[in-house]
């Protein structure tokens, strides 16, 4: 099963993929678009641009050389004016779209208009022709300049038409334009709009790796470099506690043995007897200390067995129901559903006892100190794994935050009789089985101790349960 972090980055892969495509599609978009605006700038659209003046400049000539033939007479001036007309009609007629599919005229206005000057012009060139076949004189009077009234009629139809012409050319230039301008801006805000998701989904990737893969693995690197100088402390301490309780074990020892002898010799004084009995009690608490250093020194490995949750506690209830009686705390077990850990069942009984006994002496007075399982998933040896926790809650003022600093400190107790290694003794106890110790506390509104083991989901829980009697 892929975790969040793997299916999050390949969506974000995924989306780089698509977006960095779309980058290179309107990249390659734009050069095309490019290309065809260059071809038609340079090309076609360019000489289409031309036409009416190239027109205008053509008719300008012919009506030049008709006016002189008018003028004259000359039979060589008609042959340069009809060849001239001749072309003239060629070169309209390859413009002209209803004769030319291919033409370069790229509107609809300018085809329809170019069409029209087709047609005038012929109507040109037959005017042209009657003032050839007329037989006038080439006196210049009145009535023979008349003659080219009809000519002059059809020559100012061609020049308007022309200018009619240039006017769609520059309509349809000023279009082209406009188009082309609107073309290349929505080219290059989608071209910035990629460019900016791109860097975009880049700066999300960057941020969903740093915090979902470098930023865990730094806390979990400083976390194991402090829990490692932590073992590493506590190792030589160990070593050193360790020493010096041996040391002191057997002068304890040997003090018991004279203790038991004097005890013999002094039955029949009353005071003696007392200190004997105040010395004999200060030695056993003497070896309880000795005891609970070495058990923080070298604690002994866990016998792994699976136990219901509810025995456990029912247990513990047992065991310390006296106890709490005798200091007007309630002590309360809630039921818990089935739940099983694998553990040790007697180190698990020294743990919860212990943080029970600690939840009764924070509570002045009346209070209540409630013992529950409850199923929950939590992070144990670098894995989330289904797991049971332990709960101890009491109903007291609280830990200062200048005691928590220490809370897991060996050797630091706020009581004038304790050694200080309870909890770091339960802590210890609690990681040989693969688990961890937790709290939570509010000065005034009182703590709570959480025992957290991987949870196991066994048939002989359900063995292990009923061969208790439940």
């Amino acid at each position: 099963m892929k975790s969040p972090f793997n299916i999050r980055l390949w969506i974000l892969i995924a989306a780089l993929v698509f977006v960095a495509g779309g980058t290179i599609y309107t990249l390659f978009f734009a050069w095309q678009r490019v290309q065809q605006l260059e071809t038609r700038l340079t090309g076609s659209q360019l000489e289409s641009f031309q036409l009416a003046r190239e027109a205008s400049r053509s008719l300008q000539s012919l009506n030049n050389s008709m006016l002189h033939y008018v003028l004259v007479r000359d039979p060589k001036q008609w042959a340069e004016f009809d060849k001239a007309s001749s072309d003239l009609n060629h070169w309209i007629d390859d413009h002209d779209a209803s004769l030319n599919p291919h033409t370069i005229l790229t509107t609809d206005n300018e085809r329809k208009i170019f069409k029209t000057i087709n047609d005038a012009y012929d109507d040109y060139l037959s005017a042209a022709d009657s003032v050839h076949t007329n037989a006038q004189p080439a006196l210049v009077t009145s009535a023979q300049l008349a003659q080219l009234d009809a000519f002059n009629a059809q020559a100012l139809r061609m020049r308007d038409l022309v200018r009619e012409l240039s006017d769609a050319h520059r309509v349809a230039e000023k279009d082209f334009i406009a188009n082309t301008t609107a073309s290349l801006n929505g080219l290059r805000n989608l071209l910035t709009g990629c460019v900016v998701l791109l860097l975009l989904l880049i700066a999300a990737m960057g941020w969903i790796i740093y915090r979902d893969l470098i930023a865990p693995l730094r806390t979990k690197l400083v976390h194991s470099q402090t829990l490692l100088e932590q073992q590493e402390k506590l190792a030589t301490l160990g070593t050193l506690a360790a020493g010096i309780a041996h040391e002191i074990r057997n002068p304890l020892t040997s003090l018991k043995a004279r203790l038991y002898t004097l005890e013999k010799h002094l039955l029949v004084v009353p005071a003696a007897r007392k200190d004997t009995e105040i010395i004999s009690s200060e030695i056993s608490r003497l070896e309880h200390i000795v005891q609970d250093v070495l058990s923080f020194a070298r604690p002994a490995e866990p016998d792994l067995e699976i136990i219901a949750a509810d025995t456990l506690l029912q247990d513990v209830q047992g065991l310390m129901s006296l106890n709490f009686e005798n200091r007007s705390v309630q002590l309360v077990v809630t039921a818990s559903p089935e739940l099983s850990i694998r553990a040790d069942s007697g180190h698990m009984k020294q743990v919860l006892i212990n943080l029970a006994c600690n939840a009764a002496e924070a509570i002045d007075g009346k209070g209540t100190v409630t013992l529950r399982a409850i199923p929950t998933r939590a992070q144990l040896n670098g894995r989330e794994v289904e797991a049971v926790t332990f709960e101890v809650s009491d109903t007291g003022k609280g830990i200062p935050p200048e005691i928590e600093k220490r809370l897991f400190d060996p050797f630091f107790s706020t009581k004038e009789t304790g050694a200080g290694l309870g909890l770091p003794i339960s802590a210890r106890l609690i990681q040989k089985q693969g688990g961890r110790l937790q709290y939570q506390t509010r000065p005034g509104h009182g703590t709570t101790f959480g025992v957290v083991l991987p949870r196991v989901f066994d048939d002989t829980a359900v063995n292990a349960k009923s061969s208790a009697g439940i």
